[in-house]
């Protein structure tokens, strides 16, 4: 590390450490509000907040990417739990003539199309698990603590994953 390279309330992070991950956290904060790019952008900057601030403090128990994953993902889960509060308040008190909002069209087509809806199928562990393996390139012991589980569990929830995909996609080379 650099001199002045460290964070003055992360002393063991690196400013150049936090660039060299932020494309693979920002395509995590990506899936973990729905591709929605002004979310994930939030999400992601609500990330280094928290570590630039010291409120996240890194301790290099693990490796600083899956610090961060998991950073991001507590982040996005109490997200997810205001929401449904306010969800469940406008379900409670909303007007009973207001329209639900249409989904979104559209997306890529072929097999690509159908690999990422086999992905989406599976139980939310075990596509988060897949994704954080096969997508972020994190090991399944950095996927694990970033999903706040055992490795066992990791383990288990990855081959379930690649048990389940086989087979759903077992038709797709033909």
């Amino acid at each position: 590390m650099r001199d002045g390279d460290a964070l003055h309330n992360n002393p063991q992070v690196s400013r150049q450490a936090l660039e060299d991950v932020h494309e693979a956290l920002f395509g995590w904060c990506l899936t973990r509000c729905d591709f929605e790019h002004a979310v994930a952008e939030d999400l992601l900057q609500q990330t280094y907040v928290e570590v630039l601030s010291g409120r996240a403090r890194y301790d290099s128990r693990s490796a600083l990417k899956t610090f961060l994953f998991a950073v991001a993902q507590n982040l996005a889960r109490s997200r997810v739990r205001r929401l449904a509060v306010r969800l469940r308040l406008l379900r409670t008190y909303a007007v009973a003539d207001a329209a639900p909002a249409a989904a979104p069209a559209g997306g890529p087509a072929g097999e690509q199309a159908r690999i990422w809806q086999a992905v989406a199928s599976l139980p939310a562990r075990q596509r988060d698990m897949t994704e954080l393996v096969f997508c972020r390139d994190l090991s399944i012991r950095e996927a694990s603590a970033v999903m706040g589980v055992s490795i066992g569990t990791g383990r288990a929830h990855y081959e379930r994953a690649k048990k389940a995909l086989a087979e759903k996609l077992a038709g797709l080379k033909e």
